[in-house]
């Protein structure tokens, strides 16, 4: 083991060393031409007894954030009980979306039930069918996974081109989190599910009762009867008490409340399968049952809500990518346009079907930017822009838009949605 024989550490030894660092960094400011009174001088908090231990039993956000909310956008619907509000994407980091932030999309409002009057039921072609409390279903081997929820109509307005200003609206249909549940497997196994269940319909309790098809081989692969989100109960406007949880497919699959499953020979071809969630071709064909959300991604900071405010110098670039059909190990940034690529740094766990976080540090000189993000999944599929997409798919559709998003960042350091390809 060596020891240090250099000169004794000194307080103004440190502070030296500190600035040089900071200019190392570009720092614009290393040291305050005069004393800075936040430093010098003792602050109220400092003196003062704070809140004690049962002052918020349930803890809360500081109310310096109070602006770190879920938004709607109250002219995209005739009513907010059939409706949607948007997670905060450019207000967090890391890939887990706090619970009270996840997006929200009703048919039928919240339904609110008392988990001891909650059953799940499964029939149709099955060997037995059974009837679950929730205290059936706690007994029952159980999982946790981390995977990301989108609605396909994530960024749906941007078909035809830049129309919401910010990416909470753009692509704040969507969240991510640690789901915990048992595989559906296991209940379907307990039934017995005979030769000819080839489909399940999945059914759920709130007043529009949603339901939708699914294929008998994504049902015994990785679906979850969830009842916890982060490691607490489900929140009413997750599903409490029980959700279906059907990774990297759609949102609308993930059936809130689920109240039945029935097994069956061929697809219900449900509302929510026909005359929506389907995607309408230029030459007037529907494409159907395009259930995986494919790779996508977009960056969070600086966007229209997080404008650059601290001028030139360093800048931390950064976003979140996920796909539906795996990981993602690279996501390439542009601040040009697309005419030339960087490679991100990413950063945090890399889980299937979940929320990706890169991030790229530049020096910022100033000159305007045109910033884009281009995710690469596992599979080896790359993002592709909305031209390209438009191209095969036209501009009929609503759903699984999943093109590149681009941010015209301006000398002052403010964003706006633009359009470039």
């Amino acid at each position: 083991m060596q020891h240090y024989k250099g000169p004794k550490p000194s307080r103004r030894r440190f502070l030296s060393g500190a600035a040089a660092m900071g200019a190392a960094f570009g720092a614009t400011r290393v040291a305050a031409q005069s004393p800075d009174p936040l430093i010098v001088n003792t602050q109220p908090w400092q003196q003062d007894l704070g809140a004690g231990v049962d002052a918020a039993p349930y803890g809360l956000p500081s109310p310096f954030e109070s602006d770190v909310i879920r938004r709607n956008v109250p002219w995209l619907t005739a009513d907010p009980v059939s409706s949607v509000n948007f997670t905060p994407l450019h207000a967090l980091d890391g890939i887990i979306t706090p619970n009270g932030l996840c997006f929200e999309r009703h048919h039928g409002g919240v339904a609110v039930i008392e988990p001891g009057d909650h059953r799940l039921m499964i029939n149709g072609l099955v060997e037995k069918e059974l009837v679950f409390t929730m205290e059936d279903l706690m007994r029952f081997p159980r999982e946790n996974h981390v995977y990301f929820l989108e609605c396909a109509a994530n960024s749906g307005m941007e078909w035809a081109g830049a129309q919401l200003n910010g990416c909470q609206f753009t692509h704040g249909m969507i969240h991510n989190v640690q789901y915990t549940g048992v595989p559906l497997r296991l209940l379907l196994e307990e039934a017995g599910v005979k030769t000819s269940g080839k489909w399940i319909m999945v059914e759920g309790a709130d007043a529009a009762g949603m339901n939708r098809s699914i294929p008998m081989e994504k049902a015994l692969d990785d679906c979850l009867i969830a009842f916890k989100m982060n490691g607490e109960a489900l929140r009413p406007e997750q599903g409490y008490p029980l959700r279906l949880v059907v990774p990297g497919w759609e949102g609308n699959m993930w059936i809130k409340w689920i109240r039945r499953i029935e097994v069956g020979d061929k697809p219900w071809h449900a509302r929510e399968e026909t005359s929506k969630y389907t995607d309408l071709l230029a030459n007037g064909v529907a494409r159907r049952f395009t259930w995986e959300m494919d790779a996508k991604s977009v960056i969070t900071s600086p966007s229209p809500q997080v404008p650059i405010t601290h001028g030139k110098g360093p800048l931390v670039i950064t976003g979140v990518a996920w796909s539906g059909r795996g990981t993602i190990p690279r996501v390439d940034v542009t601040t040009d346009g697309g005419i030339t690529w960087q490679k991100a740094r990413m950063s945090g766990p890399s889980f299937d079907k979940s929320m990706h976080r890169f991030y790229l540090e530049i020096d910022w000189d100033g000159a305007p930017m045109l910033l884009q993000s281009r995710a690469h999944d596992s599979t080896g599929y790359v993002q592709p822009t909305k031209d390209a997409l438009r191209k095969i798919r036209g501009e009929n559709s609503i759903y699984h838009n999943n093109g590149i998003q681009t941010w015209a960042i301006d000398a002052e350091g403010r964003a706006e949605n633009v359009e470039i390809s």
